[in-house]
């Protein structure tokens, strides 16, 4: 099944798509009328649509079928610095949504070698990974923003994790404290590592030192290790 996506897609009847999505429907995948669409406005729901009309300068489709998801009963939020090269970001933000990420937040730190990031490309990258997984519900990606702005938020009913590199006794695997079905937070530092400010705020705010392996990781995989260890918590159901 190939996916498509529009956020305006709700109630409607019939649905004309936008000039983009004309040329790949019709000039790429070649669709005629007839064919069935799969489409997700990124709120839950499956549309099934028939083209109606396939000329290239016009697509249009009659919606025969909507199915509602429910969300997954967990929540993942990485709040990680965006890395010196955006493309290893682009590179996670593809991959956490596929696995299941359900919440993005670039924080600036201390240390953060990236302090200015425009999240128009990665919110184009989230839609794309969305609509490759099969997936009905598009992340939040939010705006970026400062660290010390970040931790004044009141974190209800979360759990909240901080992976740091410095030797902590209080540390312990992610796997280990993740509890299914919960919402949680993990924040993932910039290549610099969080500050020891930065450390001491985050305990005080009741976030959890955690580990997320014996190796050292870029702050990518890390992200990405954070995300794959709660959705595998969540899926094995016995343990």
């Amino acid at each position: 099944m190939q996916l498509f996506y529009n956020a305006e897609l709700i109630d409607q009847s019939t649905f004309r798509f936008d000039k983009n999505e004309i040329t790949h429907i019709i000039k790429v995948l070649r669709k005629k009328t007839g064919d069935i669409l799969y489409i997700t406005n990124g709120l839950g729901y499956l549309f099934e649509a028939e083209i109606i009309l396939d000329d290239t300068r016009n697509c249009e489709v009659k919606i025969i079928k909507k199915t509602f998801f429910e969300r997954a009963l967990f929540h993942t939020h990485i709040a990680i610095a965006p890395t010196k090269m955006n493309d290893r970001l682009e590179w996670f933000v593809e991959k956490a949504i596929e696995i299941g990420v359900q919440e993005i937040t670039p924080i600036i730190c201390d240390n953060s070698e990236r302090k200015v990031l425009k999240i128009e490309r990665i919110q184009k990258i989230a839609i794309a990974a969305m609509k490759q997984s099969l997936q009905y519900y598009l992340p939040k990606i939010n705006e970026p923003i400062a660290y010390q702005k970040f931790m004044q938020q009141d974190f209800v009913e979360t759990n909240l994790y901080i992976a740091h590199c410095e030797e902590d006794t209080d540390k312990k695997h992610l796997y280990n404290l993740i509890d299914r079905q919960t919402k949680n937070i993990v924040l993932i530092g910039p290549e610099g590592d969080f500050s020891d400010k930065e450390i001491s705020l985050a305990k005080s705010k009741d976030f959890q030192p955690v580990s997320l392996g014996h190796n050292r990781l870029r702050t990518e995989t890390a992200a990405l290790v954070a995300v794959h260890t709660i959705a595998l918590k969540n899926e094995n159901h016995g343990q």
